[in-house]
């Protein structure tokens, strides 16, 4: 009685079609992973901006510092941490603030870091592309 099985040839060919299959496929995974981390960014940034209304409805005028907002900005990932993004206000005045994400690691390895900002009339934009 004969057992029928496949031989090792046959194994190995079909694994390398897998992984030619995997090659093919991984490059356009990519833009999904950096488009999943920008949305890390917009939403510290939509919380930064939640806090400087607060801010403004009880000071009248907007903060540059996000310890007295309240913001704490979770360890980057260059420090151990889980966060993409470093968050900063980029400038406040009694009228307006601007606060920008930057990537603190090059997503797509082209020599940009991907950057975010936000301002008081909640206008959310991708100034570098990743």
């Amino acid at each position: 009685m004969y057992v029928k099985a496949y031989s090792l040839t046959e194994i190995l060919i079909v694994l390398c079609i897998i992984g030619i299959l995997l090659l093919m496929v991984l490059p356009n995974q990519t833009s999904v992973i950096s488009q999943a981390k920008a949305i890390e960014a917009q939403a510290m940034l939509n919380q930064v901006y939640g806090l400087e209304k607060s801010y403004f409805y009880r000071h009248s005028k907007y903060s540059n510092d996000l310890d007295e907002l309240g913001f704490e900005q979770e360890k980057t990932v260059d420090e151990g941490g889980q966060a993409v993004y470093k968050i900063e206000i980029a400038e406040a005045s009694a009228n307006s603030f601007m606060a920008r994400a930057t990537a603190v690691a090059d997503l797509d390895d082209d020599g940009s870091f991907n950057t975010w900002e936000i301002d008081n009339k909640k206008m959310l934009q991708e100034t570098i592309k990743e």
